[in-house]
């Protein structure tokens, strides 16, 4: 008996401060007016994409001590934006990053059961945790925390703003005209908790909202991140771009869900994917590469290699051999607030290694980022796209896809016109919107208050 065909599931990541978008590009607009946010949400949910989604910088990152301006600079208020777009949008999910080290859980609690009301239950939270000090000069917490503390907060910050919004059943609300009669049970929002990194109780001001809480994102991929996932989150985003990697994180992840007394279909996992697309492979191929170079300019490679060397080599030649020099290996690091630094635990392997490639395939500085950085996840005509993504997804490496493209706000639209289409012919991607909340468009189950037991005021 064959296997039911899976559906698969879209979103959309709108760039903010990276490198992937390719800024300089003539078609490239604004990130930070409104006008491309608009564009790009509408384009998702013109093709029944699940849900827009925003990252989150609490800091530009900077290199040497100054702003590194060859990435997108800016990133406004993630709830500012996403509200304006429950405006423009009716069924289109919007997914917040909203950090849980340096908010408390009151105020991030009311502001996503504000986003669900005003959006007719659309609100999705990617709850993450900050883990660097350059970070947290920001706040007045500072980047104290290490991983596991960092962990244990934020499962206690989750748990904190679900006892928030199940302070509120649902049916409290009457306001009978004729009796003068507004709500059945006055003690509604009561909230107590007591835990290590919270002590707070009052009453919580927002009235239930249309899917309870919000739909819950979790990006962490350390062992402690996947436990988080398995056991609080309703999906997981993967880093993982190939079949093998993705089927072996899938399994993993989803074997964890048992533990928790969860059911494996109860967690989404869905990387991000970038693309290129073509009228043949050949022509994407071709216009994947001119991308990357796009992307990795002189500059940029050498910023990049600066990464693992720690030190300046703003006098080296990008289109030049590998510096000779050894990486600094040292405390302090001259990228401040970039994630990436920390895959490189052993930079002086990393050096030799990569001085091995450069010499091997006469690769240059720049050769050399364009080859060993973030590649296109898919590159083809649409027909390659749309049977690459279903083959991922029925393999059991993905759930669905969040996909990043390279030109903003206009580069979602060509994957809306000629992927989309392709996918719904394969039976595997819908041709319209089933039901009106993000858990409906991700298959997930509403919460019920109603047998909430730490209700403060029964």
């Amino acid at each position: 008996m064959s296997k039911p065909l899976k559906q698969i599931h879209l979103a959309a990541h709108f760039p903010g401060v990276n490198n992937t978008t390719v800024w300089s590009d003539p078609a490239a607009g604004s990130h930070i007016e409104f006008s491309s946010f608009a564009h790009f949400a509408r384009t998702a949910e013109r093709a029944k994409f699940d849900f827009l989604f925003l990252a989150e910088g609490l800091r530009l990152r900077e290199q040497g001590g100054k702003i590194y301006d060859l990435d997108v600079v800016g990133r406004p208020d993630t709830f500012t934006v996403l509200a304006a777009l429950a405006a423009v949008t009716d069924r289109l999910g919007l997914t917040g990053t909203i950090n849980s080290t340096f908010n408390e859980p009151y105020e991030v609690a009311r502001q996503f059961a504000s986003l669900d009301h005003l959006s007719g239950g659309r609100s999705a939270w990617n709850v993450v945790t900050s883990w660097d000090a350059f970070t947290g000069e920001n706040f007045r917490r500072g980047g104290f925390l290490p991983q596991e503390e960092r962990y244990s907060r934020a499962q206690e910050f989750l748990a904190t703003a679900n006892e928030l919004f199940d302070s509120w059943r649902g049916d409290e609300i009457i306001a009978d005209q004729a009796t003068g009669t507004f709500l059945r049970d006055a003690r509604a929002g009561a909230f107590v908790h007591r835990g290590r990194h919270f002590d707070i109780h009052g009453r919580f001001n927002v009235p239930r909202s249309p899917q309870g809480r919000p739909v819950v994102f979790q990006a962490g991929d350390s062992e402690e991140g996947r436990e988080f996932a398995a056991s609080s989150a309703d999906a997981i985003f993967s880093r993982y771009a190939t079949l093998k990697e993705g089927r072996a994180f899938y399994t993993d992840v989803k074997s964890r869900l048992a533990a928790y007394g969860r059911r494996p279909d109860q967690l989404l996992i869905l990387p991000a994917a970038t693309f290129v697309l073509g009228d043949t492979d050949q022509e994407a191929a071709e216009l994947a590469h001119e991308v990357r170079r796009q992307q990795v300019s002189g500059a940029t490679a050498i910023k990049h290699l600066e990464f693992v060397w720690n030190r300046d080599l703003s006098a080296y030649d990008p289109e030049g051999p590998l510096p000779d020099v050894d990486p600094v290996v040292a405390d302090e690091h001259i990228s401040r607030g970039r994630a990436q630094v920390r895959m490189y635990r052993d930079p002086v392997a990393i050096a030799r290694e990569w001085r091995q490639l450069a010499e091997a395939n006469k690769w240059s500085i720049r050769d050399l980022v364009i080859n060993t950085g973030n590649r296109q996840t898919f590159v083809g005509a649409p027909a390659t796209v749309a049977r690459t993504i279903n083959e991922f997804v029925q393999a059991d490496a993905s759930d669905g896809f969040i996909l990043v493209p390279h030109i903003t706000p206009g580069g979602l639209d060509a994957f809306a016109d000629t992927v989309v289409p392709l996918l719904q012919e394969r039976g595997v991607f819908r041709a319209d919107y089933e039901g009106t909340t993000l858990r409906d468009h991700l298959g997930l189950a509403h919460p019920d208050a109603g047998t909430t037991a730490e209700r403060a005021a029964s």
